[in-house]
């Protein structure tokens, strides 16, 4: 047993042909996904920097930038998973597609129902955890398109801001995160100059987990490196 990913789910396709991003789009929403459209590579930071979102399908051939370039880019500052889309269905690609990140690939033509179940396997694996760990951990859900997260059934009273640090650390435990990029993912492109103002972010929220019943330990110190989420 699985605990599932997030309900709803936000996806982000970033592809220049429109009825390729239009049929994607309507697919996802088919299987309950929300989902937004960026054509160009700039536009799809604009939309990282004000939205969240649980997955990337990032076609590689966008006409502003290379595919493979704007992974490359965003990789330390969105741990999203990323599924790339491409007519190149060359080895080659597929390779230097997964080792700068990719957690999956698909080529060009492709049935949107196989879409689909990739989208929900690469979720499943990236935002998941066995049934035997989860028995001794808390329960926590991801609302994205609500910007909520609750742990054991009850919506933690978080701020945006927090909203986004949180999420960011537990949907990958174990990570250690830099200040920067987790004032990244609070802020986007106007995080503030100085990393160590994350620390003050962490202590507030932490101080909200405490008053809500939940173990601050969770989120742990690295000195020198960042922090991470740690589920004992």
């Amino acid at each position: 047993m699985l605990i599932p990913y997030p309900m709803n789910p936000h996806i982000l396709i970033i592809e220049d042909e429109r009825e390729i991003a239009e049929l994607v789009e309507l697919s996802l929403a088919r299987a309950h996904f929300t989902a937004r459209i960026a054509p160009t590579a700039e536009q799809a930071r604009q939309l990282l920097a004000r939205e969240h979102f649980d997955l990337l399908l990032l076609d590689v051939g966008l006409p502003d930038t290379d595919g493979f370039e704007l992974l490359k880019t965003l990789r330390p500052q969105h741990p999203q998973p990323v599924i790339m889309l491409t007519a190149q269905d060359e080895e080659t690609d597929r390779i230097l597609g997964l080792e700068l990140g990719a957690d999956d690939y698909i080529g060009k033509p492709f049935s949107p129902r196989e879409l689909v179940a990739r989208v929900k396997a690469v979720l499943r694996r990236t935002q998941t955890q066995p049934a035997a760990e989860a028995e001794s951990a808390p329960v926590w859900h991801d609302d994205a398109p609500a910007y909520c997260i609750r742990h054991q059934g009850r919506e933690l009273p978080l701020t945006q801001g927090e909203y986004r640090l949180l999420r960011t650390l537990l949907h990958r435990p174990g990570r250690v995160f830099s200040r920067e990029e987790l004032l990244t993912a609070m802020f986007g492109g106007n995080r503030p100059s100085d990393p160590h103002t994350i620390n003050t972010h962490i202590r507030a929220l932490r101080h909200k987990l405490r008053a809500a019943g939940i173990a601050d330990e969770h989120i742990r110190t690295h000195h020198g490196l960042g922090y991470s989420f740690n589920e004992t």
